[in-house]
């Protein structure tokens, strides 16, 4: 096999399969069916049979993709990242970690900047804020995607051969700053009607990481 054929293949095996791409396409319309009817109506007054409908789909092939409605809910938080980590692995293997986070939060911050996305979004939020339990589940996932984006950090610096120690705890430490960050520019945003980028950037501003 020539060199341009094994890229090829690796690439291929890199990629999705049609199944897993499908499957993803089916969820996305689900979210966007059920985010519009939250918006409309509200959370509770929605029926799994109602977001089906609107999707144009039967109830049985909901449960195809997710398991409730709370799992819908907690699935846009599981998409965003994966997002998050495909994002952080286009980087450049060389830049630091606490610039390849800032573009990273470039993933969300394009949600913000599109306006029916943002208002889809932050019916999700409130949807999520009112419920004990879909917090806790979106809070755990956000602190299993930093676990991962942490392991990601250290095989990329491993490949370039400055790869932490074991024990180090840097890696881990600036996804949960970059994430606080983007937090912290949100509300802030929020507050003063201003650009939540540009709120991200100053909170980021303020830390300096040595890594």
């Amino acid at each position: 096999m020539t060199a341009s054929a094994e890229t090829q293949a690796a690439d291929a095996d890199a990629r999705p399969s049609l199944r897993a791409r499908t499957r993803r396409a089916v969820q996305a319309e689900l979210l966007e069916a059920a985010e519009r009817l939250f918006m409309a109506q509200g959370y509770a007054a929605t029926s799994v049979d109602q977001i089906a409908t609107a999707a144009g789909m039967s109830r049985r092939s909901f449960f195809r993709y997710f398991s409730s409605k709370e799992d819908l809910v907690l699935g846009r938080y599981e998409r965003l990242g994966e997002e998050w980590l495909k994002a952080l692995a286009g980087r450049p293997l060389n830049e630091p970690l606490w610039t390849s986070m800032r573009r990273v939060m470039d993933v969300t911050l394009a949600i913000y900047a599109d306006e029916d996305k943002s208002r889809r979004l932050a019916a999700m939020d409130r949807v999520v804020n009112v419920s004990a339990t879909l917090r806790a589940g979106q809070l755990e996932r956000f602190d299993r995607v930093q676990d991962l984006l942490a392991g990601l950090a250290r095989e990329r610096a491993a490949a370039v051969g400055h790869p932490w120690a074991s024990d180090d705890p840097a890696p881990r430490a600036i996804v949960g700053a970059a994430f606080a960050c983007f937090v912290a520019g949100y509300f802030s945003a929020q507050a003063t009607a201003s650009s939540v980028a540009s709120a991200v950037d100053r909170a980021m501003s303020i830390i300096t990481v040595h890594a």
